[in-house]
């Protein structure tokens, strides 16, 4: 028995029968030899932290564009807090820790500069739209090294393409079809909210825009007066009603997931939908657009051809693989004025 068989046969013999076993995977689109020492979502995992995509997200928006703190968040720190909460859950159940680490790590590799500006600002430039989950799963089928893609588990793909809710989603999704192929991809799912919802209010204080005494006596009476407290009732809270329900789904009782709705509004109401958070946004959308123009105007200059894909697809895949730095740096090169030399 190698290693990879040992640590199989340890998910077998301790986690529970509704647990995503690597031994099981419904395997990848090109078969591959196994490892002898990693099982399946391990090799995905290392995959996805050994990625330029993933790499890239130290330098894109998670709310505040370009901030000057030190402390504000950013698109890669808020991916390691989803990943954090995902653990905790999945180690709690006893369900597969290493794939709901392998789902968050990877679930915002595709998103674009400036946060959900800048994916809003996308979506309205290619035909069919653009959603950052669903570009996640094509940079791991299709851009990374080189447009051979990572090759990752059904599993770890399908939990990135369902992690998403928008301003309105279903945080639990009710109809069994609709939720993900594993019970890890739907803790990623409920730790995403959990954790930004959390970590934009410690962002929110931090600039100056809310306070904790403004979020509603109700809300913070039922999930706690501070960001730990409440991660902490959140994360107890899903374990239990998960328990609670035999594993039928990923759970929150009633009372915990009103309040984390009506928290999620609140922060929609007085944070992200506020004008002056939002009017940086709009000119973010704009200097997107410029380049998204600029870059179908001289396709040859930026991108590299795949087969039977437009050029305005092609150049929305390169435009959402920049970092707002890149993005600003470029934007400047091509249509702000130089002092001559």
């Amino acid at each position: 028995m190698n290693i990879r068989e040992m640590l199989e046969k340890i998910e077998l013999d301790t986690l529970v029968p509704q647990a995503a076993r690597s031994a099981e995977t419904r395997g990848r689109d090109r078969e591959e030899p196994e490892d002898d020492l990693r099982p399946a979502y391990q090799r995905d995992r290392d995959r996805i932290i050994h990625c330029k995509s993933f790499r890239r997200l130290k330098h894109k928006t998670q709310v505040f564009l370009a901030p000057e703190g030190d402390h504000y968040r950013t698109r890669l720190t808020h991916v390691l807090e989803v990943t954090q909460i995902a653990r905790t859950i999945a180690k709690s159940l006893r369900l597969n820790e290493v794939l709901a680490e392998a789902i968050a790590l990877g679930h915002d590799v595709g998103h674009s500069a400036f946060g959900h500006a800048g994916e809003a600002a996308l979506n309205k430039l290619v035909k069919g739209g653009f959603d950052h989950y669903r570009q996640s799963v094509r940079v791991v089928e299709k851009l990374e090294r080189d447009g051979a893609g990572l090759n990752l588990t059904i599993e770890v793909r399908d939990g990135i393409l369902k992690h998403s809710k928008g301003e309105k989603g279903e945080l639990l999704r009710k109809r069994a079809k609709s939720r993900a192929l594993t019970l890890e991809g739907d803790i990623v799912r409920i730790s995403d909210i959990i954790a930004y919802v959390n970590h934009d209010i410690d962002d929110g204080i931090r600039a100056g825009i809310i306070s904790e005494k403004d979020i509603p006596r109700e809300i913070r009476r039922t999930l706690g007066p501070s960001h730990g407290a409440r991660i902490d009732r959140m994360v107890r809270d899903v374990i239990t009603a998960t328990q609670g329900c035999g594993y039928e789904a990923i759970s929150m009782s009633e009372e915990v997931l009103q309040a984390l709705e009506e928290l999620r509004r609140y922060m929609f109401e007085n944070m992200y939908l506020r004008p002056s958070v939002r009017a940086e946004f709009e000119k973010a959308q704009k200097l997107l657009i410029a380049l998204f123009e600029h870059v179908v105007a001289h396709p040859d200059e930026y991108l590299t051809p795949l087969e039977d894909e437009p050029v305005e697809r092609l150049a929305i895949d390169f435009i959402a693989g920049m970092t707002d730095r890149y993005a600003i740096t470029l934007y400047e090169k091509l249509f702000v004025p130089h002092a001559w030399v």
